[in-house]
């Protein structure tokens, strides 16, 4: 199975994210209006909805800001004019930073990512300059109550998921991203708390950080996390141990 290390850097900006519930909303909310926008209403036909929508449900979103974002993207409701942007960077000692945004106005967001990686020691970087060192996979993260890591095994090959790792008292379950829905709800129906379900950029190798600079990479990728526009950040580093 896969390391530790490999969900790390996810776990801690899950951990981050999990408490600023009103900048969540405002991203998914984005992420909603955009998936609306470009595929439809219809969550059965558009499957970026669909998931976007089940990300809403698990943090208990109400049901009416859900539909008030779609029909913003259906053109139902007038709304901002949102644009899907990804920009790639680099951090202290060299650490690879991808990321993720939705923006109403992309001069504004380069400007704001491009002075936060400048203060601390990073920079933007062309088109495809970090983006080649990861590989996009779904995720799926959940709750472990009495579950042993053989029966946890049997579920995960049932449903057809491709690995999954342990960390603490959560399951850390990797998968095909096309089949990311498919799997997640194949795990419900098993009886698994489900936390959450994402397309992530997993990286291809992991650059160590030692303890020493562990709080300046943090404050970086935390600080980027907490953008408004930013939707999902990912980088290649492993704390030590």
């Amino acid at each position: 199975m896969a390391g530790h290390s490999k969900w790390a850097n996810i776990k801690h900006r899950k951990g981050a994210q999990d408490a600023k519930r009103g900048k969540i909303f405002t991203k998914i909310i984005k992420e909603i209006t955009v998936a609306a926008k470009l595929g439809g209403g219809d969550q059965d036909a558009n499957p970026r909805l669909r998931k976007a929508v089940s990300n809403a449900r698990s943090k208990n979103m109400p049901q009416e800001n859900i539909t008030r974002a779609i029909k913003k993207g259906t053109g139902e409701l007038e709304g901002v004019n949102y644009e899907e942007m990804i920009y790639e960077g680099y951090g202290p000692l060299g650490i690879a930073i991808y990321m993720e945004v939705i923006t109403d106005n992309k001069n504004r967001t380069v400007s704001e990512l491009r002075n936060i990686l400048n203060k601390h020691n990073g920079s933007l970087a062309e088109p495809g300059s970090v983006s080649w060192m990861f590989k996009r996979v779904g995720l799926i993260i959940m709750s472990l109550s009495s579950r042993d890591e053989e029966n946890l095994m049997r579920d995960v090959l049932e449903v057809e998921a491709d690995d999954f790792d342990i960390v603490g008292e959560e399951a850390y379950v990797s998968v095909d991203q096309g089949k990311l829905i498919t799997v997640k709800e194949g795990l419900e129906k098993l009886g698994y708390d489900v936390k959450s379900a994402e397309i992530i950029m997993t990286p291809n190798s992991l650059q160590k950080i030692e303890t020493p600079d562990k709080d300046k990479v943090l404050e970086l990728m935390d600080l980027i996390d907490s953008h408004d526009d930013v939707n999902q950040v990912f980088s290649n580093f492993s704390l030590s141990e």
